[in-house]
């Protein structure tokens, strides 16, 4: 099984790269960060999606539906169905704007400091976010290839590190293309085959009844056990950097917004099965098996063909997001916090800055070998860090409101609250005012970020009259 996936895993990464390196090569950084704008909305709908559905989507939300059942949906595909949707309605605004990033805009509502600040959280966000697909696929590649969890790391992020370097935007594109292909026939197959094993929807619901599991098929548990990750997640990745990317390498407007609603439509059925496949999983195993659900499913109830056909498929999923994420880091990176900006070889500092950015990444899943935590920090970073001002920024009429010093003392508040969060949960000797993960951290979190935006605004008006 083993060999066999591994070389399923070399013809794959043969295909990406000769896609690859057959593609038209990036003359500059619009073209290596945005692919010139040429690309068609349905191509940067599949990129959009593929950018969300990763580790966190393909392995961990059925692994809460298995305890939870179809209150797992509410987890990680309501936050993704909100943010989605407030990107359609926010596309034409960032589209029209004059600046490819969210640092460009805020230097220019603002000051370079305030530009440079909002980077900097971005920066954290994206590289934090990479590094929850580096922790999915060292789980994933370590349970089905039978290989040590760092060993397994490494060997996932060398592959996303060597295509994407290699082209870009463009090669993130294309790739995410070819693994949408995978990762969508691929989570259909797992769903197929667990809720066979299982006996279909009746299966699951008998199994709940005599379990006496009378929520585990309704939505009514998970709205009130994972609301603080729909408010959270959905603030957070309605800003996300890598997806106004893709709005911006839009050709306009309209496509920006059809790209927005191809993928909110596209969004629904896969969470569903993927909850679904977790659910029957229920039915199936007495208990959560070691490596996961989806893993389970594969080696267990599949043929070793249709097997590693899944394997590279649910690989596809994880990579593509991190591609998406490495990507964008590199951007800001480059782009915003000036990564050689005085060189006459700018593609080959934006694929260095990819490299770094990975090698950052790498330090984190080492360290931290949960999906959960990492992500949650991450939205932490940029919640309570870039929110208010950003959306004050975004929009012209508002932006009279906010001022440089409130910007910059909310872009410098929310990040010494991560900061301090960060100590808590390596267990620093800091006094613990709320619990990690809580309500109460982000409600703090958000108060304070405006708080001090609003404050600071008021003062320098105050101090101009």
């Amino acid at each position: 099984m083993k060999s066999t996936a591994l070389i399923g895993l070399a013809v794959y990464f043969l295909l990406l790269m000769i896609a690859v390196l057959r593609e038209k090569k990036s003359r500059n950084q619009l073209d290596y960060f945005f692919a010139g704008r040429e690309l068609p909305f349905w191509a940067l709908s599949i990129t959009f999606v593929a950018s969300w559905w990763g580790a966190g989507s393909a392995l961990s939300t059925a692994d809460l539906a298995y305890s939870d059942g179809l209150g797992a949906f509410i987890y990680y595909g309501a936050p993704v169905l909100i943010a989605t949707a407030v990107i359609y309605f926010l596309a034409p605004v960032i589209r029209r704007l004059d600046y490819l990033t969210q640092g460009a805009l805020m230097q220019a509502r603002h000051c370079p400091a305030a530009g440079k600040a909002l980077s900097v959280l971005i920066f954290l966000f994206m590289t934090l976010t990479a590094s929850t697909q580096m922790v999915g696929i060292g789980m994933f590649f370590g349970t089905y290839l039978d290989m040590g969890y760092q060993e397994a790391v490494l060997f996932g992020t060398a592959i996303v590190i060597l295509y994407s370097m290699f082209g870009g935007f463009r090669a993130v594109v294309l790739t995410d293309i070819i693994q949408f292909v995978f990762l969508t026939i691929s989570a259909f197959l797992v769903f197929w085959t667990a809720m066979d094993a299982a006996g279909g929807w009746a299966g699951i619901a008998t199994k709940a009844f005599f379990e006496n599991r009378l929520g585990y098929t309704g939505m009514t548990e998970g709205l009130s056990k994972y609301m603080i990750y729909v408010i959270t997640f959905g603030c957070s990745w309605a800003i996300q950097a890598n997806i106004w990317q893709r709005v911006s390498a839009a050709r306009n407007v309209t496509d920006a917004k059809r790209m927005a609603g191809l993928s909110f439509f596209t969004y629904i059925p896969l969470y569903l099965m993927v909850v679904l496949t977790g659910m029957a999983g229920f039915v199936i195993f007495p208990s959560l098996p070691e490596g996961g659900v989806v893993t389970a499913v594969v080696t267990q109830l599949m043929s070793p063909v249709l097997g590693v056909f899944v394997f590279v498929g649910i690989a596809a999923a994880i990579m593509s997001t991190m591609d998406s994420l490495l990507n964008t880091a590199a951007l800001t990176l480059t782009m915003d916090l000036g990564f050689g900006k005085a060189s006459d070889r700018p593609i080959l500092y934006s694929r260095l800055a990819t490299v770094i950015v990975s090698a950052i990444a790498l330090i984190v899943a080492l360290s931290i070998r949960s999906i959960l935590d990492i992500a949650w920090l991450a939205a932490d970073v940029i919640t309570t860090g870039v929110f208010i001002p950003l959306m004050v920024a975004l929009f012209r009429k508002f932006d009279r409101i906010g001022t440089s010093t409130g910007a910059l003392a909310s872009m410098t508040g929310g990040l010494l609250f991560s900061l301090y969060n960060l100590g808590l949960y390596f267990k620093l000797p800091f006094p613990a005012f709320w619990t990690h993960g809580s309500a109460e951290q982000i409600i703090t979190g958000l108060s304070l970020s405006a708080v001090l935006f609003f404050g600071g605004s008021l003062i320098e008006h105050r101090r101009r009259r």
